[in-house]
């Protein structure tokens, strides 16, 4: 064995501790430090790879020296770009056991991890209010939560035409309609990724003043094929306005037309917590695929994400891996079946921790606490001259902009000035560039609010 390697071994207590310690220091200090840092100009030129390693010890305070200065405070409280949790004290003590225990959680050989897992899926599916119909797998994120759904759909679109896009390829399916009112960008790639093209994503008009589609107007689409099945991707929560598509009208639109129901619910599904937002959901489970993510309002550390369908069948012929070595399949496929993935770290060990921990009553908790705090500042904008607020906030994300003059250049000094207090995300909605507010993180409180709301208002003064 390497001597520096062996030499870490023996000391394998001493350096958790000390890695401990860093990560404690960094923890407690998330409420003072700059949740951007300032930034330098360029890149800082690549080091050379070292012949001989220094040890975990030099190498921890490399890092501290090195890379740590430069990281976002994004497990903190103020930290509203994207839709980005933390990692609840539970989940990071999870996450920490999974690269301690190392799991590959693919297969019966070595079964302890899947059954994780699929106690874990059920305390979830639970947790959105669907049934026992959908069976879930863990996957790295959103993106992937959606590309494996859509592919499930690609199958079941040769399941009504009589063909196996699986074995087949995609082009056996001739032309392909993917309908969709206010689409994710993920659902394009995954479109592109799966053969399917982004030229098959047809967008539906959406409802006045709304990023919700209108189901009249996906009706008539609908029509345009007759004979055709086709794809919907159903809304619940768009990324500007977390606006919710009616999941129970375009499901009822399949007593006329023929199509697979796919739900983007990456952080939109969390309202199913609240009882004051549950309805939003209503419908979710009559989805045929659904995607949610858990590095957002779960509030596990990246990356972690779920889906669901009705049709694992259909999943596994996607996605089976023939090789000895792998376990069977069976009524009960492994998941090496499922996903695109043959190795699958045990991402649910994190997410089993945070729900053994606090339960549903907890996870509630913070759910609707960022509600209200998103409430909170929306108010706090629509009260102040230098913003408007662009849409309603239905619940965890603000959407808004200057008053006067917002250009994207000028949104973007904004965003810097008040970037060591508030971390923003640019998007346009309707045509006007703007700022989104996301609130996810277990954290954030309402002190966080006010100080959010003045470091833009202070922001926004100084700019003129």
């Amino acid at each position: 064995m390497d001597r520096t390697l062996a030499a870490d071994l023996a000391r394998l207590p001493e350096l958790l501790d000390a890695t401990r310690d860093v990560a404690a220091a960094t923890l407690a200090a998330l409420d003072a430090r700059p949740v951007v840092p300032p930034r330098t100009e360029g890149s800082p030129t690549p080091q050379r790879l070292p012949e001989h390693g220094s040890g975990t010890e030099a190498t921890l305070a490399a890092f501290a020296e090195r890379w740590a200065p430069r990281l976002s405070a994004s497990a903190g409280p103020r930290y509203l770009g994207f839709v980005t949790g933390g990692a609840t004290p539970a989940a990071l003590a999870g996450d920490w056991l999974t690269a301690a225990h190392d799991q590959n959680s693919n297969s019966a050989l070595d079964g302890g991890g899947q059954d994780l897992e699929r106690e874990t899926i059920t305390w979830l599916r639970d947790l959105f209010h669907l049934s026992a119909a959908h069976t879930g797998t863990f996957v790295s994120g959103a993106t992937m939560s959606n590309t494996t759904g859509l592919a499930i759909a690609r199958e079941w679109l040769g399941e009504r035409l009589g063909v196996s896009p699986a074995e087949d390829g995609a082009a056996a399916l001739g032309p392909v309609r993917v309908l969709s009112g206010a689409p994710h960008s993920s659902i394009a790639k995954a479109l592109s990724v799966l053969g399917l093209g982004r030229a098959a994503l047809v967008r539906v008009p959406t409802l006045p003043g709304r990023e919700a589609v209108d189901p009249a107007a996906l009706d008539r689409a609908l029509a345009d094929t007759p004979g055709r099945p086709a794809v919907v991707v159903a809304n619940a929560g768009t990324v500007n306005t977390v606006d919710f598509d009616d999941l129970r009208a375009i499901a009822a639109l399949r007593e006329r037309h023929d199509f697979w129901l796919h739900t983007d619910a990456a952080f939109g599904a969390f309202a199913a917590l609240s009882p004051a937002h549950a309805h939003l959901t209503e419908g979710l489970d009559a989805s045929d695929s659904v995607c949610v993510d858990l590095h957002k309002w779960l509030n596990v550390p990246y990356d972690s994400a779920v889906q669901f369908t009705r049709r694992r069948d259909l999943q596994a012929r996607v996605f089976q891996n023939a090789a000895t070595y792998l376990g069977p399949l069976s009524e009960n496929p492994d998941l090496v079946h499922l996903t695109p993935e043959n190795s699958h770290r045990l991402r649910a060990l994190a997410a089993w921790f945070t729900l053994r921990a606090y339960g549903r009553e907890g996870h509630r908790e913070i759910v609707e606490r960022d509600i209200a705090c998103a409430r909170s500042l929306g108010e706090s904008l629509t009260a102040d001259p230098y913003f408007t607020v662009l849409a309603p906030v239905r619940l965890n994300v603000v959407c808004f902009t200057l008053t006067h003059s917002p250009t994207p250049a000028r949104l973007t000094a904004l965003r810097e000035a008040a970037g060591p207090e508030v971390f923003v995300t640019p998007t346009t909605y309707a045509g006007t560039p703007a700022l989104r507010a996301a609130f996810s993180n277990w954290r954030t409180t309402p002190a966080d609010v006010r100080r959010i709301a003045q470091a833009l208002h202070t922001a926004a003064k100084e700019l003129g």
